[in-house]
């Protein structure tokens, strides 16, 4: 596996075509290697990035205490048959006097994860956007466990004309539900234990759903799951539109459960598809 770390270096390395690209934030888990996986069977090149994207953190957020262990990662990436990792350092990725920034307008930026994190997503199109002009992918592979992203990087290749493929990989969880996520490694044993009421939230209103129950009933099951653990703080918990993410009212094809909110140190995400 080549390893690149400046721009110059990723462009003498990387083929003309036949490019799956998966971009991750790095601290690796069987979540990126499930994407990993999915792009080595389907192109005939491998490139992973690892960036830590500091336009998409907002103020207060852990972007200097996010987990990072590149060498940890190298040796993953290199088990799983990557061909290329690009690793840029911040100043690589947006050069002194760097001032463009992609910004997705409208429900699929305002709302739940917008609304929470102001600019998130204007930082992660700035950066997706970057990054697949430096790499010329055919196909991109990101996770559905951050659904919101996933349509928010579909709509931005639609938009601006990205000649490429981007697929949505199921989220990996563990045992119990939890989806995994990097930042599962901030959790306390304790908090470990009860992680996973996000997930039983999402399964509370998929049962109500195939049980013939109304779009307001599942909800109040989803917040009958999450009120067993006080300390979780709840952002938001919804039944939406599985492609605008607007609420809902009744049931559709594909709808989509979403769930998020804190711990004291660690801040959790997840959806599931939930209709009758």
């Amino acid at each position: 596996m080549k390893v690149a770390h400046t721009v110059a270096e990723l462009r003498q390395a990387l083929p003309r075509e036949g490019v799956g690209f998966v971009p991750t934030m790095g601290y690796l888990h069987r979540g990126h290697l499930a994407l990993v996986e999915r792009a080595r069977r389907e192109n005939p090149f491998v490139v992973v990035s690892i960036f830590v994207n500091p336009l998409q953190f907002g103020p207060g957020e852990d972007y200097h205490r996010y987990p990072r262990d590149l060498e940890r990662d190298r040796a993953l990436l290199e088990a799983a048959g990557v061909d290329l990792l690009f690793a840029p350092s911040v100043e690589e990725m947006y050069p002194r006097g760097f001032a463009t920034r992609v910004s997705v307008e409208g429900p699929l930026t305002a709302l739940w994860e917008g609304e929470v994190r102001p600019g998130h997503f204007q930082g992660v199109a700035t950066v997706v956007a970057r990054l697949f002009l430096l790499v010329r992918p055919e196909r991109t592979y990101f996770g559905e466990k951050d659904y919101q992203q996933l349509l928010v990087i579909r709509r931005m290749v639609r938009d601006l004309g990205f000649s490429l493929e981007v697929v949505g990989v199921p989220t990996v969880r563990e045992e119990d539900g939890l989806a995994l996520s990097s930042r599962n490694v901030y959790l306390s044993p304790e908090e470990r234990g009860k992680a996973n009421l996000l997930y039983r939230a999402l399964l509370a209103m998929r049962e109500v759903a195939r049980a013939g129950g109304s779009v307001a009933e599942a909800l109040r099951a989803g917040e009958g799951v999450l009120a067993e653990v006080p300390e979780f703080r709840k952002d938001y918990l919804a039944l939406v539109h599985p492609e605008t993410l607007l609420p809902l009212s009744d049931w559709m094809p594909g709808a989509r459960g979403i769930v998020a909110g804190r711990f004291p140190q660690v801040r959790l995400i997840d959806n599931l598809e939930v209709h009758p």
